[in-house]
């Protein structure tokens, strides 16, 4: 069987999951991992859907984990864990269970076992882990989740957008950016419900994988001015915020049609710029000159407007070829 290699970590595959394309989503959780481990001195990392374990492996290797809790709800690739993590394993650093997610997150509740870090990489919806994972998040810790459900989030399947998300999505050029929005907003409707808070770390999306890495806050952040909706104009091409109050009675601003309405949504920051200037660093150190550009990128795009214009559009708007 044929070893793969990524970053530190030496693994195999086998029948487990494992996704190549992913790993620039793989590369920034180690960075911002390793941040938190050098600020507060400790790690502790649950892996919900470890797959192959490649992620595990790596939080031990480059982030200094301290314990990793690697859970693969799929027993028959037990075999491939213990291989790729006997190391972590025989060092005391880390278990390996087969277990339902949720089953793992209302452990750590009723125990009070609370990590620092939680990693949540699931198929398709998020939706049956946005509130329970946050059982699993320490106060102040880090949550990293997942949506594959691209086709929902961006508007080309509304109804299961409601359902999913609580919340209507329609199709418009920015829809990427709306999925992340999308998924965000809906962990901190859920965190608020719980009296606690979120805020983003950083966002991607990378082929068809929308990641968000969110800090749990102790009260609640959820504001009518964070938490909103968009308008999209389909006869001139603008975007605008639209507030809860403004709903029933909202036309675009530069033609005066009616806007086709997203949301609600989160409406501030896709990044923390401190974060990710901090993880740039500690990029540049590691020779990751790919993350450094992406990361120079993300800063730069951090305080834009919650939508964006495509090079299309600008031009047509330009007058330019």
């Amino acid at each position: 069987m044929a070893w793969v290699v990524e970053g530190k970590a030496k693994f195999i595959v086998g029948s487990a999951f494992y996704r190549q394309a992913s790993q620039v989503a793989r590369d920034l959780a180690i960075l911002s991992a390793a941040i938190y481990q050098s600020d507060t001195g400790c790690l502790r990392v649950l892996d919900a859907m470890t797959g192959c374990g490649v992620r595990s492996l790596r939080y031990w290797l480059e982030s200094q984990a301290d314990w990793v809790w690697a859970n693969e709800a799929n027993p028959e690739i037990s075999p491939i864990l213990q291989q790729n993590l006997k190391d972590v394993v025989a060092a005391g650093c880390c278990q390996v269970t087969h277990l339902n997610a949720n089953r793992v997150f209302f452990d750590c509740h009723t125990r009070q076992d609370y990590y620092d870090l939680v990693d949540v990489d699931c198929f398709g919806s998020p939706n049956p882990y946005l509130s329970t994972s946050l059982w699993g998040t320490k106060i102040g810790g880090l949550l990293y989740l997942t949506s594959t459900d691209g086709r929902t989030a961006t508007g080309h399947l509304p109804e299961n957008s409601l359902r999913v998300y609580g919340a209507y999505a329609r199709s418009h050029p920015a829809a990427h950016e709306q999925a992340l929005r999308l998924l965000i907003g809906a962990v901190q409707q859920q965190a608020a419900s719980q009296g606690l808070g979120v805020e983003p770390v950083f966002s991607l999306f990378v082929g068809q994988t929308y990641r968000v890495m969110l800090r749990v806050l102790a009260s609640q952040s959820l504001t009518t001015k964070n938490y909103g909706f968009i308008g999209y104009c389909h006869h001139c091409g603008n975007y605008q915020t639209v507030s809860w109050r403004q709903l029933g009675r909202v036309i675009c601003s530069n033609d005066q049609q009616p806007l086709v309405i997203s949301g609600p949504l989160w409406l501030g920051a896709l990044h923390q710029v401190h974060q990710l200037t901090r993880m740039r660093a500690l990029a540049e150190e590691w020779h990751w000159l790919e993350r450094v550009k992406l990361l120079n990128i993300m800063a730069a795009e951090a305080n834009f407007p919650p939508y964006f214009y495509t090079l299309g559009e600008i031009g047509r708007r330009g007058k330019m070829d």
